[in-house]
């Protein structure tokens, strides 16, 4: 019996340092951005975010590529700042966010591409439609104390779609040539997290 006792600390031993680092984080809604921008008219581009989103993140410092990422965003809070604009994008033309209401990411793949850069693959599912996505991560700050004694830490990450992989197909084509909307998306993340 004391062998098998001895056994199984010495399992729980090894086993520790793999999970000795690993750290659960809620994404900040009011410190984060969900961004994006899009040409318009061929001439110019169109900005544009997502004001209400949730995530979780596990990060592993001890091995980075264990990490996992998961966030789901309110179509219906897009906002360009123009509010017809806002209402064709919410309307069955675009987002139909009466009967997609909400676009998600989980991660699937974490890898490090440098120092201070990883690429975390993911399956992105918008207007009903999932397909895998690669997100440039960069900037991962190591933790830091707010005011208010809230443990947060803070990262980039940028990556491109073409909106019509995921069924927004709506366009208009142009007189002098050309569409109305551009058909490649930037998506741009400002993400703050706070330790839970």
């Amino acid at each position: 019996m004391k062998r098998i006792i001895t056994s199984i600390s010495t399992i729980i031993a090894l086993a520790l340092p793999a999970f000795a680092f690993a750290s659960n984080w809620a994404i900040d809604p009011d410190h984060s951005n969900v961004g994006f921008k899009v040409r318009h008219l061929m001439v110019s581009n169109v900005y544009g975010n997502f004001g209400k989103h949730t995530g979780t993140v596990e990060i592993n410092d001890n091995d980075i590529t264990k990490s996992r990422i998961e966030v789901s965003i309110d179509t219906n809070s897009i906002n360009t700042n123009v509010q017809k604009r806002d209402e064709h994008l919410r309307s069955a033309d675009f987002f139909d966010v009466a009967k997609f209401p909400t676009m998600t990411f989980v991660s699937t793949k974490v890898a490090r591409v440098g120092t201070d850069k990883l690429k975390v693959t993911g399956n992105l599912t918008l207007h009903g439609v999932t397909k895998q996505v690669v997100l440039d991560v960069e900037g991962l700050s190591k933790e830091s104390k707010d005011p208010w004694g809230n443990i947060r830490r803070g990262a980039t990450a940028t990556t491109k779609i073409n909106r019509k992989d995921f069924g927004l197909v709506w366009n208009k084509v142009l007189e002098t040539g050309g569409i109305a909307v551009g058909e490649e998306v930037t998506i741009s993340l400002e993400i703050e997290m706070i330790k839970k």
